[in-house]
């Protein structure tokens, strides 16, 4: 055209067809809407039964596309709803254990009103108090205790690192190998520590921490030494106790009988604490438990590794803070009852599979477990078979273990 004005010639005017798109009452937005589009210049414009199929089509995309939006809408908005009341009874509960709980410990911690509160889940800034209490300190551990079983800590790793190879009375009995050995794997354990928060590797701000108070343990209890799992444990309270005081947690905890069985692999005992769970098993799952029977799938598959690391290595993170409210609560019994909540939870699953399905399964639970639901499974588990509760069966079942050592020469030696 431009050129043909230059020419002296005149343009055609543009044609009517030419002119569709700008004498549209819109510019479509989306792929939808080109449908209700005229077709090209050089193509047959569309019947009219087409057009009208065409606009109802669309009309039927818009109307759907506004359903969805409204849903989702309303789902944002209940999400919101629920986070304010969630944000709203965290503050209420915070208040409650703060000004009623804490400054009453003695008296409140064990009425039922707490008991309830601790089963919704302590607020996380009152939760290292609370487990400070609760777990105690039976060992009347000091914090100048942490600072010397650190030093020792230290000296040797210098000594370690420099070759050096003096033994310490304390230390008779443990090679220098095995001592290297120890603190090797604790280096390689604390890179395994909840990896995805990356708060515990090297580098990062808790690694040092870490290492600190499982090498001083290992000098505060040298019979007991370093074992794979002590990790976990130690880095939950280090997320919600200074260093120090989650040594001191940290040592009582894993003073418990439940965990000292674990940790010192005292066969018998873990062995005895196996029988026990399979009673309440069989009380509250005798459908699943005839089918582990059945697939030979013994508690020492899938328990060690919730007991050893109290669960925080095979749950989500906040989840496991939950699970260990109430362990602190309820001491070892509940760890067991939360086994029994989780097969429950899974039941159905769990009794279509083989043994290795089962196993494979177990070892790597969901990530996404809802916690109400979850709780809602553990509730439901009742620890008391044939009137005899927890403890009861634990110490008969200890007992009978005994006698029979006794009267076995075959065991006796």
């Amino acid at each position: 055209m431009e050129y043909e004005d230059k020419a002296g010639r005149p343009s055609k005017p543009p044609s009517p067809k030419q002119n569709v798109r700008k004498n549209l009452d819109f510019e479509p937005l989306s792929t939808t809407a080109l449908i209700l589009e005229d077709r090209p210049a050089n193509l047959p414009a569309k019947p009219a039964e087409e057009a009208q199929k065409h606009r109802q089509q669309y009309e039927e995309m818009v109307v759907q596309a506004k359903k969805r939006e409204l849903k989702e809408a309303q789902r944002r908005k209940k999400q919101l709803e629920e986070r304010c009341r969630l944000e709203e009874s965290i503050g209420n509960a915070v208040l409650t254990w703060n000004n009623e709980i804490l400054p009453n410990w003695e008296t409140m911690w064990c009425s039922r009103k707490v008991r309830d509160l601790w089963w919704q889940g302590i607020p996380p800034s009152v939760r290292g108090k609370v487990w400070t209490l609760a777990i105690g300190n039976e060992l009347n551990i000091t914090h100048e205790l942490f600072d010397i079983c650190l030093a020792r800590a230290k000296e040797r790793w210098r000594s370690f690192s420099t070759g050096g190879s003096e033994v310490e009375n304390e230390d008779a009995g443990f090679s220098a190998a095995d001592r290297e050995a120890s603190l090797e794997l604790i280096k390689l354990d604390i890179s395994r520590t909840f990896p995805n928060l990356c708060i515990f590797q090297q580098g990062g701000p808790y690694h040092d921490m870490l290492h600190s108070i499982l090498g001083a343990y290992t000098c505060y209890r040298p019979d007991v030494g370093y074992v794979q799992g002590m990790s976990f444990i130690a880095a939950v309270l280090i997320l919600n106790l200074d260093t120090a005081d989650a040594f001191i947690a940290f040592s009582n905890l894993l003073n418990k009988p439940c965990q000292m069985a674990f940790f010192r692999v005292d066969h018998g005992l873990m062995l005895t604490y196996f029988a026990a769970f399979e009673v309440f098993f069989e009380e509250n799952l005798p459908k699943l438990f005839a089918h582990f029977k059945k697939n030979n799938l013994t508690p020492d598959i899938y328990l060690i590794d919730w007991i050893f690391t109290l669960y925080s290595k095979s749950l989500p993170l906040d989840l496991a803070c939950r699970i260990w409210d109430v362990f602190c609560r309820d001491g070892e019994e509940f760890l067991f009852r939360t086994a029994l909540g989780i097969l429950k939870l899974f039941e159905d699953i769990l009794t279509k599979m083989d043994f290795i399905h089962i196993a494979q399964f177990l070892t790597r639970l969901p990530e996404d477990l809802p916690a109400e639901e979850f709780f809602a499974s553990i509730a439901t588990i009742q620890m008391q078979s044939r009137n005899k509760k927890w403890a009861q069966v634990l110490t008969a079942l200890q007992k009978d273990s005994r006698e029979m050592e006794k009267g076995s020469p075959s065991l006796r030696h």
